[in-house]
């Protein structure tokens, strides 16, 4: 049971690593457009990433399927800045629809991605243990618990912004997506493929 926590531990501090702070800067994308109300689309959004996430996880401690590494980190902030410029996208047509089942897709691919940057060094970890899949449990029940707390902040935030400062949704969502996009940069060009 030492060993759940361990990796219970391990998903939720690498989520909330400020030094890689990847997957804060997408959850952030991702909560971005929606407001309170919509928390529960955002907490499905959000389990389907942690999904997605461990999957590409389990696909590659199990050995089935491993990915370059130098690519994938260079794709993480490629899901990121995506992200941003979808909300940018839909903040600024005027038909507002809803494609939820869009974004889930999307979402599970971006998850995905983000799994297979840490495969190596969770492979390191799972090198000497015979069982895998508490771990595997352990590190995704972790990741879960910290994007919630992150979606959460952010609708938070979104909420003080739209209600207390009186900021108007459209210009909310397009100024943060758009400083998204460009904390985005330097790290597309520092993993940009050579």
């Amino acid at each position: 049971m030492n060993d759940f926590w361990f990796y219970i531990k391990l998903g939720f501090d690498h989520v909330l690593d400020f030094g890689a702070y990847d997957h804060i800067l997408f959850l952030a994308a991702l909560a971005i457009p929606f407001t309170f109300k919509d928390w529960k689309k955002v907490i499905i959004l959000a389990t389907i990433f942690t999904i997605a996430h461990c999957s590409s996880l389990a696909l590659s401690v199990y050995g089935v399927l491993s990915v370059d590494v130098g690519l994938i980190e260079f794709l993480i902030p490629v899901t990121i800045a995506l992200t941003a410029l979808i909300n940018v996208y839909k903040a600024f047509k005027k038909e507002k629809t809803n494609r939820m089942q869009f974004i889930g897709w999307a979402t599970a691919f971006f998850g995905l991605i983000h799994g297979f940057g840490f495969s190596n060094y969770f492979n390191m970890l799972m090198a000497e243990e015979e069982e895998k899949l508490l771990p595997l449990l352990g590190f995704a029940t972790g990741i879960e618990f910290s994007q919630v707390a992150i979606i959460l902040s952010v609708l938070f935030l979104g909420y003080l912004f739209l209600n207390l400062v009186r900021v108007k949704r459209r210009r909310f969502v397009i100024f943060t997506s758009v400083l998204i996009v460009l904390i985005t940069i330097p790290m597309l060009m520092e993993t940009f493929p050579s």
